[in-house]
């Protein structure tokens, strides 16, 4: 069917609801600063907005019969996911959504499947339609439902609102390599302020996960692998998401990113990780980013730890999460936790025994995708049975509806101006936004000679690689979906002028036989090689060549985690035949995991490292090639030079990675965490310590930078800590402050830190966090290794 005669069909059956009699008028129920959501006609205490929350809350859970109840305890995904329908039907009133229901999710953003994005439907793709069909959505909860409870519309969101066209920005890995507070926060501002402008309520962001394997697909979804920056930075893209009225719903808790081997898929289990690690690495970013932000929503993870389901486990979600980080929102289950409780981690005998575990354990909302009948029934049965009380029901449902009433929902439940909408979605100051965070996040791995930027004017260049023309990268899952984007070559095209710029892919992302060829290589087959020679011609026409490798889509996110860290197919082979011409090049890295790039770091005068730059990447990457924009990206992932040597990862512990004795290893690591190149130089000089602890608890440091080169420029100045003698082993450096800043030549700044108790702290013997007496060092520098000023201070 047309998809114009669908929506005729649809908005007939809207007025035939309307004319049969249960549907009310809308001027009966919306009053003059309040709504009649139970149509009887009076000012019910929930339905009062001069009410305090608490009070509402406890009116309508006063209200609400058990069905009502455990509907509000599961998610509806959205059309095509569950839905059948993309407008309400009068089928409607026969489903289980007809007591209403907790939350939709991804209605009509345009997402179906891995590679299967809806480009048709005026709902999905026309920004008024879009709006229009949410708002009619919510009114069939609103008016059609006997308590009129609304609906939460939840979406992805971490590299801007996961949409059909939104403000595409770099994925949150690049986020990370900004190392910029207040653009993150700004990034926050405008993923919120157009998720609520679209529809939705709530935001599945920011991902608190910290990597700790290079092999991991989803490494592009976290800022990196330290603990301390992507609390920090998660701090900012929550309040961000919230300041503009939308809730935000980070994930994955807890200790979800360590997988065993960086598995993926279904093997997303079993963390090997100590105590310690745990409290130290991986749930630091949640209690900071719960305490600091106050946050509406959190997912719990599908892994166990030590034996236990995080998604079953009342210690996980009740004790740690609740009562000791103090998290007032609603828990959503990622996709089939509660499932894999019986058909995973089998500590539940089936699917009703798996709901009793997880709600039991403080799970509030059940969000996979399958119809929300499969648990909602369960739970009515488990009440009757009074296995579950309805104790537990009641704070279940209630902390899904303060969410609601936090959101404003009750009050102000549609969007009101969809032309208002049109206008503000990926706007240009967005989009000028967007380019600003490419720019930043961009990292200067390498630059011999002064190789870049290069020289504008006269120059012709060829541009070879499989990542020229791939930007895949700027419309994945969990964010923009269809947003204009410019690929590498087209940047550059835009910067020369096409006539100075030649092309050839050069090779394949990956070969005919990957991944089985990263345990088999296979030589390139003829037509291969002609490629490979179909560059080489190129590269000798040009003055230089600019190549485009690393990974993509294809070989790194979600479920494609890796065997190697070697470029994929027949990119080194690409690599070779373009240094051995003798011409000039240089190398861009496109892909979200570190490369084992020995060759190129050996052999190519400069390597830039975009990550995925979204959709402004190519763009950017053109400003930094040709010295329109002066890089200050730092790493947020080690980069290891083999697969071997895994685990290699920031923060350590003493000499835990260290090569000295070894003699059959390969020794040392191609960049470390923190490092980051400019066209210009910074010094650093005159650190001061001021230890205020015992009258203020605080200790200042200061520490002055300078631009000691020609050119305009950031840099990322950072601050490590040593616990210096310790009743326990402590990390060797710990990232304790960062500050991006901007130099003109010749420009000093003082750059202040504030050091507090709980930067100080540890796990001692008896496993309480506590500041033993004794020294510090403080260590500020460009990265990790290049530390430039120390200083040390005293505990008693």
């Amino acid at each position: 069917m047309f998809p114009q005669k669908r929506h005729l069909l649809l908005t007939l059956s809207l007025i035939l609801i309307a004319s049969l009699g249960y549907a009310q008028k809308p001027a009966k129920i919306y009053q003059k600063g309040w709504i009649d959501l139970n149509k009887n006609g009076r000012k019910d205490v929930y339905e009062d907005p001069t009410r305090n929350t608490n009070e509402r809350i406890a009116d309508l859970i006063s209200q609400m019969n058990l069905n009502e109840k455990t509907a509000q305890m599961a998610t509806l995904y959205g059309w095509k996911r569950i839905l059948k329908d993309s407008l309400p039907t009068p089928s409607w009133k026969n489903e289980v959504w007809k007591d209403g229901i907790a939350n939709i999710d991804e209605h009509l953003n345009g997402f179906i499947q891995w590679n299967n994005i809806e480009k048709k439907l005026d709902l999905v793709t026309d920004i008024k339609r879009h709006v229009w069909a949410m708002n009619e959505t919510q009114r069939f909860f609103i008016e059609q439902t006997r308590l009129g409870i609304p609906v939460d519309f939840t979406n992805e969101g971490i590299r801007g609102i996961e949409a059909y066209q939104a403000t595409g920005f770099p994925t949150q890995l690049n986020m990370g390599m900004t190392w910029n507070k207040l653009l993150v926060r700004e990034m926050g501002r405008i993923t919120g302020k157009e998720a609520r402008a679209l529809g939705y309520t709530n935001v599945y962001a920011p991902i608190l996960d910290v990597a700790r394997d290079q092999r991991w697909g989803r490494l592009e979804e976290v800022y990196g692998e330290d603990p301390y920056l992507t609390a920090r930075l998660g701090v900012e893209m929550a309040k961000g998401i919230q300041e503009m009225g939308a809730a935000s719903t980070p994930k994955h808790f807890a200790v979800y990113s360590a997988n065993k081997g960086a598995r993926e898929g279904l093997a997303r289990t079993d963390p090997q990780v100590s105590p310690r690690e745990v409290e130290d690495v991986l749930l630091y970013p949640f209690k900071k980013v719960i305490k600091e932000a106050n946050i509406m929503g959190v997912m719990s993870s599908y892994n166990d730890y030590n034996g236990v389901p995080v998604s079953g486990s009342s210690y996980w979600l009740i004790e740690r999460l609740r009562k000791e980080m103090g998290f007032t929102g609603y828990v959503v289950s990622d996709s089939d936790a509660l499932e894999y409780l019986y058909n995973k981690h089998h500590v539940a005998a089936n699917l009703k025994e798996a709901v009793y575990q997880a709600f039991m354990a403080g799970m509030n909302v059940r969000t996979t995708f399958r119809r929300p009948d499969s648990i909602i029934y369960y739970l009515r049965e488990l009440v009757n049975e009074k296995r579950i009380p309805i104790d537990t029901i009641n704070s279940r449902v209630r902390d899904v509806l303060s969410v609601k009433f936090r959101l404003g929902l009750f009050d102000s439940p549609y969007v009101k101006d969809a032309e208002a909408s049109k206008k503000l979605v990926n706007n240009a100051e967005s989009q000028a936004v967007a380019l600003r965070a490419s720019h930043e996040s961009l990292v200067l791995l390498k630059n011999t000679n002064n190789a870049l930027p290069l020289v504008k004017n006269g120059l012709k260049v060829a541009v070879v690689g499989p990542n020229a023309t791939d930007a895949d990268y700027a419309h994945t899952h969990y964010g923009p979906l269809m947003s204009e984007s410019v690929n590498m070559l087209e940047g550059i095209k835009q910067k020369l002028g096409s006539q100075n710029v030649s092309y050839a892919q050069g090779c394949e992302l990956i070969d005919k036989t990957w991944p089985q060829s990263e345990i088999f290589p296979v030589e390139p087959t003829a037509e291969e090689q002609a490629m490979i020679d179909k560059a080489v011609e190129e590269a000798k026409k040009a003055d230089v060549t600019i190549l485009f490798l690393g990974g993509n889509t294809k070989t790194a996110g979600e479920n494609k985690s890796r065997t190697s860290l070697d470029l994929p197919g027949h990119q080194l082979a690409l690599s070779k035949a373009i240094h051995q011409t003798g011409k000039p090049y240089v190398v861009v890295l496109i892909g979200s995991q570190p490369m084992a790039i020995n060759y190129i770091d050996k052999y190519a005068p400069a390597i830039l490292y975009a990550g995925y730059p979204g959709v402004k990447g190519g763009l950017a990457v053109a400003d930094v090639l040709f010295g329109d924009y002066n890089p200050g990206g730092k790493l947020t992932l080690t980069f290891p030079k083999s697969v071997g040597q895994l685990p290699l990862n920031f923060p350590t512990k003493p000499n835990a990675q260290t090569d000295e004795g070894e003699t059959a290893r390969i020794k040392g690591l191609l960049y470390p965490f923190g490092h980051g190149l400019s066209y210009t130089s910074f010094s650093y000089s005159n650190i001061k310590v001021n230890n205020k602890l015992a009258d203020q608890g605080v200790v200042e440091v200061t520490v002055d930078v300078k631009n000691a080169g020609a050119k305009e420029g950031d840099e990322v100045v950072q601050l490590y800590l040593r616990d210096v003698l310790s009743s326990v082993t402590t990390y060797e450096k710990l990232l304790k402050g960062f500050e991006r800043i901007k130099l003109k030549p010749g420009e000093s700044k003082t750059v202040n830190f504030t050091l507090v108790p709980d930067d100080l702290m540890l796990w001692n013997r008896e496993m309480k966090q506590v500041v033993e007496p004794g020294d510090f060092k403080v260590m500020i520098g460009s990265s990790s290794e290049d530390i430039r000023q120390t200083a040390t201070f005293t505990v008693k």
